[in-house]
């Protein structure tokens, strides 16, 4: 009751602010939680999620090791649209083309030593005919030498969570100490395809010419009108036929990956299946808008009293389609916070549930920034919190000086009396 009349003076004063008290948890309907499939592939793994939720909707050996063969195709043109959105490239740049380059194996575009090609044509023939030639090129062009390309490759694995993988080369050929998880692989297609859309026109292009050589895509899935339009394909024979399929229908986009199949048409029916799997069975849901007030916390010696709290992205969950269940939201962040704060800046968190289990976090954050006050309110701010913060140094003094005060004041009555009755 004191706090909010010494806060309501100093409001008066034009130097306070507001208290603002908010409940931490709120009520949402929605329908249920994604539930184990009845029903197994073939494939030594397989993992699908969803694109815009980013939840895991199927698992089947997610975290076994294997080798990735071409899907480490997929970090490499990361890097490449990385570096463009950095500007550290153009993607109009004309790329030397090195005896390195010209000189790798495997599936490639056929280029020529000593040539200039433009690094979208390189992408495009990574991407269309999974070209280990081309790769080698833009490894080269961006980091200098393939091998320090490869160790950016394992930095921006490690940084996006890819706990489970190692590269080696920038085109995925053959190397015993490089290997990954279908799990890592759906990570990398998720970030991949959040940070950079713009790939999906590379991805779903058919075919390509170069050099007068005409050469299909190696994903079949392109050909058939189910809304698939990306994203890359691999094979190796000590681990099998990989593929990472992705598709886009009515307002939502799943990606499936599936690793150590047994051949091309079978990497892409199961690819399909789970892709039909997703869609015909779930649903994403946008639980809260971007930069939406979600609460308010109590700012301390800043030029204003409260900041308002919210998502920096959209939360979407992705949930069945014909399950009823409640969706709950908890939001945790601490009841007062102190001045300069920047925009974005996290202070809390949103928890998303689903029939009592936790399936989604997102940090909240400051929507807006609150700069320091000025010399005289940071003064009267850090008074009252001298007395209102643990451990009340300020309170305690006060205390103690009255009980001092009480203690001197009753000795000096009782002398007083004392001396009165001598003289009596």
């Amino acid at each position: 009751m004191h706090l909010v009349f010494m806060k309501r003076f100093i409001n008066l004063t034009g130097i306070g602010f507001f208290i603002f008290a908010l409940a931490l948890a709120s009520q949402l309907v929605y329908a249920g939680i994604p539930h184990t499939p009845p029903f197994k592939i073939r494939a030594r793994s397989a993992v699908l999620i969803n694109a815009v939720s980013g939840q895991m909707i199927f698992e089947q050996n997610p975290d076994e090791i294997i080798q990735p063969a071409s899907l480490s195709k997929l970090m490499t043109l990361y890097l490449v649209f990385e570096a463009i959105d950095n500007g550290y490239v153009s993607i109009s740049d004309q790329v030397r083309i090195s005896n390195k380059a010209w000189k790798t194996g495997g599936s490639k575009m056929f280029l020529e030593v000593d040539t200039s090609v433009s690094l979208e044509t390189l992408i495009e023939g990574i991407v269309v005919v999974s070209a280990n030639d081309s790769c080698v090129a833009v490894a080269e062009y961006i980091a200098g030498v393939e091998e320090v390309f490869a160790e950016k490759m394992n930095k921006n694995a490690s940084a996006i969570g890819m706990t489970n993988t190692v590269f080696k080369n920038s085109s995925g050929l053959p190397h015993d100490e490089q290997y990954t998880t279908a799990r890592d692989m759906a990570l990398l297609a998720y970030h991949y395809m959040k940070y950079h859309p713009e790939v999906l026109k590379f991805h779903s292009i058919k075919e390509m010419t170069f050099n007068n050589i005409t050469q299909r895509s190696r994903n079949g899935l392109l050909w058939l009108d189910y809304g698939v339009d990306g994203l890359k394909t691999g094979w190796l024979s000590s681990a099998g036929f990989h593929i990472i399929a992705t598709a886009y229908r009515n307002g939502d986009r799943f990606i499936a990956v599936v690793m150590g199949d047994k051949g091309e048409t079978q990497r892409e029916n199961t690819a399909l299946k789970l892709l039909n799997y997703g869609f015909r069975n779930f649903k994403t849901i946008q639980v809260f808008p971007a930069e939406k007030p979600l609460a308010k916390v109590s700012i301390w010696k800043g030029t204003k009293g409260e900041a308002s709290l919210g998502v920096s992205q959209a939360a979407f969950i992705t949930i069945p389609r014909d399950d009823k269940g409640d969706v709950y939201i908890e939001k945790d962040f601490p009841e007062k916070i102190f001045a300069p704060v920047a925009k974005n800046h996290e202070i809390g968190q949103l928890r998303i549930f689903f029939n009592n289990k936790l399936i989604k976090t997102s940090p909240l954050v400051s929507l807006e920034p609150i700069e320091r006050a000025g010399f005289l309110k940071r003064i009267v701010h850090g008074i009252i919190l001298f007395f209102i913060l643990p451990p009340y140094w300020g309170t305690a003094i006060v205390l103690l000086s009255f009980i001092i005060f009480l203690f001197v004041y009753v000795v000096a009555l009782k002398n007083k009396k004392r001396k009165m009755t001598f003289l009596i």
